[in-house]
Order: structure tokens, then C-alpha cells, then sequence
């Protein structure tokens, strides 16, 4: 009998963490007269072997936070490789700033049914 041996080739930053980046993110706020806009921070949850929204659309800066709240081992890979949370066991999140302008499909490479799209403005 053999068995199937799946390797993810992403990786994460080094020192990337859900918590600073969102406090961060939150606290980025617009002041009087300064010009400055915030950011906004959005979720994209992972229950029922699904990505929900499938489709998000945010502004290029904001961040964007995936909380796996599934039973099984998820992961976020852009298909162009520009993002990969790596394997987020349930009850992890993991972040990514949206710096980059485009249209982005991704998918979870351990369960690639599970399909959506991040369109940044």
C-alpha cells in the first residue's frame, strides 16, 4: 500500500502575527485634519470546507484575516504565490495586508474544491 505524501511550499514572514497586525490595523485610525485614511481590517472564515465570502473586495492596505473554525487544517495559497498563510490548524488565524492591486484566486492546497477570490481596489 503506498501512502500519499502532500508538501506545501509556502512559507510564512518571520515574526508574522495575527494580533499586532490587527491591533495595528485598528489603531491606524484617521486624525482630524491629518489626511491620513484608515485601513480596514476584514475576515474571510473557513467552516464547512468552504472560504466565506467567496468573493471579498477590499482597498489596497487593508488587511485581511482568515480564522479557520472548521474541524480540519486549512490553508489561503494564491495561485500566483502571492500569499500563503501555511496550514492553520482550527481555532488559528492568520493575516496578509493587502499591498498589492489585482485580482487574486486561491485556494486550500489540502482541499482544492475549496476555492475564492480577493479582489484588491
Amino acid at each position: 500500500m503506498r501512502a500519499a505524501l502532500r508538501i506545501s511550499l509556502c512559507f510564512r514572514r518571520r515574526g508574522s502575527s495575527t494580533a499586532p497586525t490587527l491591533l495595528l490595523a485598528l489603531a491606524a485610525g484617521s486624525w482630524p485634519g491629518s489626511g491620513l485614511i484608515a485601513s480596514q481590517v476584514h475576515a474571510v472564515v473557513i467552516e464547512g470546507m468552504a472560504f466565506n465570502p467567496a468573493t471579498l473586495t477590499v482597498e489596497q492596505g487593508d488587511t485581511v484575516v482568515w480564522i479557520n473554525r472548521d474541524l480540519f487544517v486549512h490553508n489561503a495559497t494564491a495561485e500566483d504565490g502571492a500569499f500563503c498563510s501555511g496550514d492553520l490548524k482550527p481555532g488559528q488565524s492568520w493575516s496578509y495586508r493587502a499591498d498589492r492591486k489585482g485580482e487574486f484566486a486561491y485556494i486550500c492546497t489540502l482541499h482544492p474544491t475549496m476555492r475564492a477570490t480577493l479582489s484588491v481596489r
